[in-house]
């Protein structure tokens, strides 16, 4: 059965996240593939923690789905630049192994997230037109 995150354990796990990922960059060194993804993985592997904090704050649930969408993106993305570390064999190859372990498993929980969110809106938006429907 799986594990059911609050959204304050998800808000501390993507932040916990972030943190890493900014140590971990602050070691890559200063050679052309350095100065390359630093700034990309800084925005990417930050920006998962900060768009799933502001689809917290969303003011409507289209809202927090389009954050979803982004903070999805953003864990994809840190993937990718991850992948492509591991594979280069940069080091610390064990945090960049754990750190691209965790982008993929923030991914599949965003993901999940907001397909769920939008089968609700599509709910929703069903009750509403049958609703219309019986009070024209």
């Amino acid at each position: 059965m799986a594990m059911v995150m609050t959204q304050d354990e998800l808000k501390a796990r993507t932040r916990a996240f972030a943190i890493e990922i900014v140590q971990m960059v602050l070691q890559l060194g200063q050679d052309d593939l350095a100065r390359l993804m630093r700034p990309q993985l800084l925005r990417s592997g930050t920006g998962v923690a900060t768009n799933y904090r502001a689809a917290c704050r969303g003011r409507s649930t289209r809202e927090f789905a389009s954050r979803l969408a982004v903070a999805l993106e953003e864990a994809d993305e840190s993937e990718l630049w991850l992948d492509i570390l591991e594979v280069l064999g940069r080091q610390p190859a064990k945090i960049i192994k754990l750190l691209r372990q965790e982008a993929i498993e923030l991914r599949a929980i965003f993901s999940s997230a907001h397909a769920t969110t939008l089968r609700r809106l599509k709910a929703e938006r069903e009750r509403r037109k049958v609703q219309k429907s019986r009070n024209p």
